[in-house]
């Protein structure tokens, strides 16, 4: 028998919160914020906030050089809040632009880089570089291509070649062929690159990982269940294909790409999948917050979508995602079926439990993971390898832009093969409201 392997993530690197130990340096990490909206700062939708999680990593080191968003009012309002709590410091000095030409054009400005240096002795406070990370929260529609518009990332590239990027899920809307395109550059410019696939650092999902590692286990299945909480749902954008490429692309992306973390790459010929749609008998909805009726019939979204594929060593996958609950809470799980064994995760996003089933023992170990948090330990790895930690190497960050992509291109594979088997109404779909 060959020897079991190792993993090469230690799950206590993947520190909570309440266990942080500060990072021991006392130089400034500068930071760019791209995106003034919730994934940036916060909302009662969910858990999501990275500036939360850069200022609890880094402490009185973070200074976030700039914010760049359009709306300016929605960054003068979130910059408010920030300058009057405890982490004033970090935001005391940040400047707002509308685009990144616009920040490019300023820090390369001759007057204002004088202006910044200035300020700089006056403060002490080191202003230079520019930035150490940038942090894209922007809507996808904006970035993963080569289209002039829809082209951030190379944008950074070419004006801030070297520092590191944070990119938040999914990585465009655009063709999956743009976005390899941009991933290319991407690993040509050898940066440090992490996309926002945050389940993947869950305390749960490692320890699954390890095992399956320590014990040279092969995955022979992966099913995921994600069932969706509608009604709280307010935003139309969302209901919207034509908007956010739908539920598949914009929501089940992070179950599809935990299975893929787990069975390893799709053939995505083999992918399969039907629908339920809103203009079907099953699909009638009682309690959509928004007026569906203005959204053209054709851009509506499925209610469910169910789809299997076979991963490149023989093993299958399965997806079912459901737009059918209601009140709050969402029921989600992932199932991985090795020889002997069954790992269940339980709701990742709130409470994560994980059961497991071993060879020689039909009952389910249950392990609860209080207070861990997937953002924080998606930050917090991203700096360590940035500053050079111990795996410099990138071990530590989880989802590259590389495998991001995979995953794109799995949930439009997806999307495609279900709306290839629908059953279309005889009337036709309105392209228009």
């Amino acid at each position: 028998m060959p020897p079991a392997r190792r993993t090469s993530i230690d799950p206590d690197r993947l520190v909570r919160m309440l266990k942080l130990t500060p990072v021991n340096s006392n130089e400034p990490f500068n930071v760019v914020y791209i995106g003034a909206g919730n994934i940036m700062f916060g909302s009662d939708e969910g858990p999501w906030n990275h500036s939360f999680r850069f200022e609890h990593k880094l402490g009185p080191r973070l200074k976030v050089v700039a914010l760049i968003d359009p709306n300016f009012a929605r960054c003068e309002a979130v910059l408010e809040a920030k300058r009057l709590s405890f982490v004033e410091s970090a935001y005391k000095n940040t400047r707002v632009y509308k685009t990144i030409d616009d920040f490019y054009a300023d820090m390369t400005d001759a007057a204002s880089t004088i202006a910044r240096f200035l300020l700089c002795l006056e403060t002490k406070i080191h202003i230079f570089p520019p930035s150490r990370a940038i942090v894209v929260g922007s809507p996808p529609a904006f970035r993963g291509s080569d289209i002039p518009g829809a082209d951030l990332e190379l944008t950074l590239l070419k004006y801030f070649p070297g520092v590191a990027l944070f990119i938040e899920k999914p990585v465009s809307i655009h063709a999956v062929e743009k976005a390899m395109l941009v991933s290319n550059k991407i690993q040509d410019a050898e940066i440090v690159c992490s996309v926002g696939y945050m389940l993947r650092y869950l305390k749960a999902i490692q320890m699954i990982k390890a095992i399956i590692e320590e014990n040279d286990l092969r995955v022979m299945a992966t099913t995921a269940r994600y069932v969706c909480a509608y009604e709280k749902i307010a935003k139309p954008d969302w209901w919207n294909k034509a908007l956010t490429c739908g539920p598949i692309v914009e929501q089940a992306t992070h179950f599809c790409d935990l299975s893929r973390y787990f069975g390893g790459d799709v053939v995505v010929s083999s992918v399969q999948a039907h629908s339920l749609e809103f203009y079907e008998e099953a699909g009638q909805l009682s309690k959509i917050s928004v007026d569906e009726s203005k959204i053209p019939e054709a851009q509506r979204i499925p209610r469910v979508t169910s789809a299997t594929w076979k991963y490149e060593n023989g093993a299958v996958g399965t997806l079912t995602h459901l737009v059918s609950l209601q009140g709050t809470n969402y029921a989600c799980e992932l199932e991985i079926y090795c020889d002997g064994y069954l790992f269940k995760l339980i709701d990742p996003y709130n409470a994560p439990q994980l059961r497991i089933r071993r060879p020689g023992d039909d009952h389910e170990e249950v392990h609860h993971f209080p207070n861990d948090d997937p953002f924080f330990s998606e930050v917090s790895n991203l700096i360590d390898v940035i500053e050079g930690g111990p795996n410099a190497d990138g071990s530590l960050i989880l989802s590259t832009y590389e495998d991001a992509v995979k995953s794109y291109e799995l949930t439009w594979a997806i999307r495609n093969a279900s709306e290839r088997n629908r059953r279309l109404p005889k009337r036709g779909l309105k392209e228009t409201a």
